[in-house]
């Protein structure tokens, strides 16, 4: 995770040399610049504040080159103490250019350029001196550009160039080729849009169910939208990487009497690699009763009405590992059968027939009452707080995502009445389809444009980066992000209310530090009135070819809500092994106040889940460690045996968790010990409810469930040791 350090913190550093007459000066320049921008006609508009941006070097982990533009005349780049160095910031578009301000640090460009690019290749000069006196400069220059660098050829004093602040100026929305950035647009090949009279869909679907039924790392992707209507005699069987939704705004404005389909044919009857495929919207009268939804990891079952039955196993009731439900509606009786865990939450069901090792409801009329660890149910009445996911629907014949409200304490289905919610118009979302780069999604983020993914791969040389409160990035039948060249694939300002929901991100083969960041490290922002929400995202670390990260998910923001994530590195496919496809850890929260619901997080080389922050809260979490750990000391910790699959920190004061399990199959060393699957300090605030460690089959032991407390998993009987509660 990134560190923020003042500047002067970190050894040999210089110290801030900030004084009274600096403020001054720089208080009675912004006032000069304030009235004479009052004065003109047309004030430029500042277009360079927390753009991206990059520099020659940095002097130390304190004084980044984005400090230059975070609009905080505290703050500050600084560069190593040698000629040249240079620091650029993309305006996101090619803008018309008229004004430069540069607010020097006591370390001082003597001789400088300010240059001016459209590709960040090939440079125009703007303005040069020799004799510059440091201060604060306001150059007026003029041209159309995207990339603005300050070159640097002579330092006034011995350290390096260092600027509180780098400002450029303009006309906002400029001469961009082709103009600006446009919404909305036709959402590609690969969505398939049907209608009650469209000819042959059982044919339609039936194909793209062949293509995609065993391709589990391959390149297809498909969502299948449905108009709202009645659709009879329809069995909609679902692939990898495959979606289905209804177009209405409740799941019984889209009927179908005939079922979607979910299987293991494919996999002889063994539904435990039934990943990446969803279906939401929809209202479904089974058949023959029941619909089968015989799913593993990353395959939500969201804003579903089924008027009838639901079995969760496979045909033949083979092995299965799911899964998740929420805010659905099942009139008959849920069967799980063979799953060995499941999360349902804010839903309704008319019953429920057993449960194996992990059963967890929250919000859940009808669910069964607690009884862990036999039966093993855990049940909360409510779910503290949520927020459903947002969904694109048609409103008459124009295309909207529906953005749910934050509810607190809720208790079944959010779409019972009027759902209550924010419709956005598709012309307010940039359309994206595979090829396009990094530099349009983050114009397109810059132009107040949401982000909307259509199915397909997109390899990204660049962050995306979401800067922008209440901005929505949804993706569509599993768009799949993966960052290429180690950079980050998405990170998120510290604002309230992003909602990213609905795609993947896969590592590449150079190792990046994270896939995705919510927020910024060390800020403690409340956002509890409107949080930021992580739903339906997934992380992959290899099996489609060789992916590394150091830290899968890092969230630093406060009260964001992760509802629902699978973060896996792979123990099957291509690109698999122990150091090929290396991630140290799955999942670190740094926030306060992070809630989880419905947490999956698996093989990591270490940690799987650290948890820093203060008054975290998990509901439901399942892990397996790796399964290819080559011997006992590749996953030594200092004096224990083991990373622990869920670690919250010793500082930590207030943590809970419910229904949490943690198995283990070293099938490299089956003579491996893990310590326990859980760790935490024992104090009065850190809680944990019904916990379980499992041996699956006895390749490799547990010998306790939490720290030091809970009994240890014994021999090949694959039984659970379980704790009621912690401590």
């Amino acid at each position: 995770m990134a560190v923020s350090l003042s500047p002067g913190a970190v050894l040999g550093a210089r110290p801030l040399r900030r004084t009274l007459v600096g403020v001054v000066v720089l208080a009675l320049a912004a006032t000069l610049l304030a009235f004479v921008q009052t004065a003109a006609h047309a004030a430029p508009v500042l277009l360079s504040q927390n753009k991206n941006v990059t520099s020659s070097s940095v002097e130390n982990v304190g004084t980044p080159a984005s400090n230059a533009v975070d609009g905080d005349n505290g703050t500050r780049w600084s560069s190593a103490a040698s000629d040249p160095q240079w620091i650029t910031v993309d305006l996101g578009a090619t803008r018309a250019v008229s004004q430069v301000v540069l607010r020097w640090e006591t370390a001082y460009a003597k001789a400088y350029r300010v240059e001016f690019s459209t590709d960040n290749q090939n440079w125009t000069s703007k303005y040069s001196t020799t004799t510059s006196n440091g201060g604060d400069e306001t150059l007026n220059v003029s041209g159309n550009a995207r990339y603005v660098r300050v070159y640097g050829t002579q330092r006034a004093t011995q350290w390096g160039y260092s600027l509180w602040e780098f400002q450029v100026f303009g006309e906002d929305g400029g001469s961009t080729p082709g103009g600006p950035i446009t919404g909305g647009g036709d959402l590609g090949p690969n969505v398939k849009v049907f209608d009650p009279s469209t000819p042959n869909v059982q044919g339609q679907v039936d194909q793209i169910f062949q293509q995609q039924e065993s391709a589990q790392f391959g390149s297809g992707r498909y969502q299948l939208l449905f108009k709202p209507g009645t659709y009879n005699n329809l069995n909609v069987q679902l692939g990898f990487y495959t979606s289905i939704s209804g177009l209405g705004l409740k799941p019984d404005d889209t009927n179908f009497n005939g079922d979607v389909t979910v299987d293991a044919g494919w996999f002889q009857g063994n539904a435990t690699q039934n990943f990446w495929r969803s279906a939401e919207n929809l209202a479904i009268k089974p058949v023959s009763g029941d619909d089968r939804w015989a799913v593993a990891q990353a395959a939500p079952f969201r804003r579903m009405h089924i008027k009838g039955g639901l079995n969760l196993a496979p045909n033949g009731y083979g092995w299965a590992s799911g899964g998740y439900i929420a805010d659905s509606k099942i009139d008959g009786t849920v069967g799980p059968y063979s799953q060995q865990q499941w999360y349902t939450r804010d839903s309704s069901v008319g019953g429920w027939t057993n449960g194996v090792w992990n059963m967890v409801f929250s919000g859940v009329e009808g669910a069964p009452g607690q009884s862990f660890p036999n039966p093993p149910y855990t049940t909360l009445n409510n779910t503290p707080v949520s927020r459903e996911k947002p969904f694109l629907y048609l409103d008459g014949n124009e295309y909207k995502v529906f953005v749910p409200a934050k509810r607190e304490n809720a208790r079944g289905v959010s779409w019972a009445s009027t759902p209550q919610g924010q419709s956005v118009p598709l012309n307010q979302f940039y359309v994206a389809k595979p090829g396009v780069s990094a530099d349009t999604l983050n114009q397109a983020l810059d132009q107040g444009l949401h982000l909307l993914f259509t199915p397909g791969v997109y390899h990204l040389n660049k962050t995306v980066n979401v800067k922008r409160a209440n901005t929505v990035v949804l993706g569509l039948g599993y768009a799949t992000l993966i960052p290429d060249n180690g950079v980050t694939a998405m990170k998120v300002a510290d604002v309230d209310g992003v909602k990213l929901a609905g795609f993947l991100l896969d590592a590449g083969a150079v190792n990046s530090p994270t896939l995705l960041e919510v927020g910024t490290a060390g800020s403690h922002v409340d956002h509890a009135a409107n949080p930021t929400s992580v739903q339906d995202v997934f992380a992959r670390v290899g099996g489609a070819g060789p992916g590394k990260v150091t830290t899968a998910f890092v969230v630093n923001s406060d009260d964001t809500i992760i509802d629902h994530t699978w973060i896996w590195r792979a123990d099957h496919g291509a690109g698999v092994g122990w150091e090929t496809n290396r991630a140290d850890y799955g999942l670190t929260v740094n926030g306060n106040d992070v809630l989880a619901t419905g947490l999956f997080v698996e093989h990591f080389n270490k940690y799987d889940v650290q948890w820093n922050g203060e008054r975290g809260r998990t509901i439901f979490f399942q892990n397996e460690k790796a399964y290819d750990a080559p011997n006992q000391a590749a996953i030594q910790n200092g004096s224990i045996q083991g990373y622990a699959a869920y670690k919250v920190a010793d500082s930590v004061q207030t943590h809970e968790g419910w229904g949490l399990g943690s198995y283990c199959n070293y099938t490299s060393d089956p003579g491996i010990k893990q310590e326990h699957g859980f760790q935490a300090p024992v104090r009065p605030g850190v809680k944990f409810h019904d916990l379980l460690v499992v041996s699956l089959g006895g390749m490799g032991q547990y010998n306790h469930v939490i720290n030091s407390t809970g009994g240890a998993t014994s021999g090949t009987s694959t039984v659970p040791s379980t704790i009621t509660s912690f401590p």
